[in-house]
């Protein structure tokens, strides 16, 4: 072990059973700052001197398992990382042991495995609390996305305002990061993430512009609001075009004159923020329609930026992206489980995902706790949890990817084979009606289109509602 130091200010709970590893396991320990702590029939396992900070590990004997006091320590591990003292003959037997049963000692376990393997277990945990959020590896090897990063490269250091479309789930937040993180000046700065679609009827003033102490009943404190916050840094509005018109035109004056009020006061502040917006829809058509100002569109569309979809970016983009969301999930298992199979990546390059990268990474999540819990890639539980996944496979027309509302795919334009009917789009619209449960406004927000133009798509693929219908021929 390079660095003892790595476990000092460790709480250590001990479930012993019949086991006699307490005393062992304090001796070896003696030398630093860990509290070896007797867990058998504490009601919680929390250390005497309460320091929430310190990091803790359980180390749980086989006979627990045999005494009955399995259940019981698993209500208090807490989220622990558990290391399991087994007995050889029936070490790494996972028939009789539970599914976390990964970090093994032997009975007859040395004071060096024993560190060895805590300051493993602590390393992982401060490495969490450093970045409990880390963000998912940004993977571009197809053309449309490397295409897509040299123009976040271009614009983000410039002040104008950006639209950045793109499907339902195909990390836009993470666009609006790499422009943020990209800027000299607004950079260094927070970066505001607002949901438009989650803001709460008559909150919108409080939430954005703020308020003074005493401004309204339960004001009982002055906040900063979203303006504010993000003065000096970037504000990322997330689905604006769920935001209403009345509140769309407070935004517009706000970005005009570049000052805010807030509630119960009289006297303006100045803010400076840089704007990244976002949407799954079709701007232009809301304009046209009335839906969307038209002075607030072109406001924030100084500079507009497409975000691929996965069928856009092929099967080389999903099966990396799968690699590093599962490597992600599973950390050091990986290591133990080797290389992730062949069969595993082609059945995502073959699986398509109407929910973009967020689906995949709940592919991904769910392929890696199969695998941490069974040891080993079970091609059956997998290729299950891929085909319970609600898109379908579909070709990618022309070689690209099959977008909906993008440059490069197919469009919901009409166009297809001689027939008139792209198989591929159709495809794509009824994965879309049913992860939507067939409600059609919410379908077609999904897909960036109108409902007229989702319902036209519809009558010509004689998709009915519940039960997609076989086209005629024409």
């Amino acid at each position: 072990m390079s660095s003892p130091a790595n476990f000092d200010e460790l709480d250590l709970f001990v479930w012993e059973g019949k086991a006699d590893i307490l005393d062992r396991i304090a001796r070896c320990m003696a030398s630093f700052d860990v509290e070896v702590i007797r867990a058998d029939g504490l009601a919680t396992p929390e250390p005497e001197r309460g320091v929430a900070t310190r990091p803790s590990v359980a180390v749980i004997s086989v006979t627990v398992i045999d005494g009955g006091g399995l259940a019981q320590a698993t209500e208090r591990l807490q989220g622990m990382p558990v290391i399991w003292v087994a007995a050889g003959s029936r070490e790494r037997d996972s028939r009789t042991y539970p599914p976390e049963y990964l970090h093994v000692l032997p009975y007859d376990f040395t004071c060096a495995e024993l560190r060895t393997m805590v300051a493993k277990l602590v390393r992982q945990l401060r490495a969490r609390e450093v970045a409990p959020q880390a963000p998912d590896v940004l993977v571009a090897h197809s053309d449309a996305m490397k295409a897509l990063l040299a123009e976040v490269n271009a614009f983000a250091d410039c002040d104008h305002s950006v639209l950045v479309r793109g499907e339902t789930g195909v990390g836009k937040e993470r666009i609006a990061q790499q422009l943020h993180l990209g800027h000299q000046h607004y950079g260094k700065g927070a970066f505001v993430a607002v949901n438009c679609g989650a803001i709460p009827d008559g909150l919108f003033e409080s939430l954005f512009f703020g308020h003074t102490k005493g401004s309204f009943t339960g004001a009982v404190h002055a906040h900063r609001g979203y303006f504010e916050q993000a003065t000096g840094g970037t504000l990322f509005l997330d689905e604006i075009g769920d935001l209403p018109r009345y509140q769309q035109v407070k935004l517009l004056r706000v970005l005009e004159d570049s000052a805010v009020t807030r509630l119960g006061a009289t006297s303006p502040i100045r803010v400076d923020f840089r704007l990244v917006a976002a949407t799954n829809r079709n701007l232009r058509e809301m304009v046209a329609s009335g839906d969307f100002r038209a002075d607030l569109f072109y406001r924030l569309a100084v500079i507009e930026l497409h975000i691929p979809s996965l069928e856009e970016r092929g099967e080389v983009d999903k099966i990396a992206i799968f690699k590093a969301l599962l490597t992600n999930v599973l950390g050091d298992e990986l290591e133990v489980l080797g290389e992730t199979p062949h069969w595993l990546s082609d059945a995502v390059a073959e699986t398509y995902f109407p929910g973009n990268v967020r689906q995949l990474r709940n592919l991904a999540e769910r392929v890696g706790v199969i695998a941490r819990q069974l040891h080993c890639w079970d091609q059956n539980l997998i290729q299950r949890a891929i085909a319970l996944t609600r898109g379908t496979p579909t070709p990618s027309p022309s070689g690209a990817g099959g977008g909906m509302n993008g440059s490069g795919g197919a469009s919901l334009d009409g166009s297809g084979d001689r027939k008139g009917w792209n198989s591929g789009e159709r495809n794509r619209i009824i994965a879309a009606l049913e992860i939507n449960d067939w409600k059609r406004q919410d379908t077609a927000q999904h897909l960036g289109i109108s409902r007229k133009v989702l319902w036209e798509k519809m009558r010509k693929y004689q998709i009915l509602d519940g039960e997609p219908g076989i086209p005629e021929e024409q």
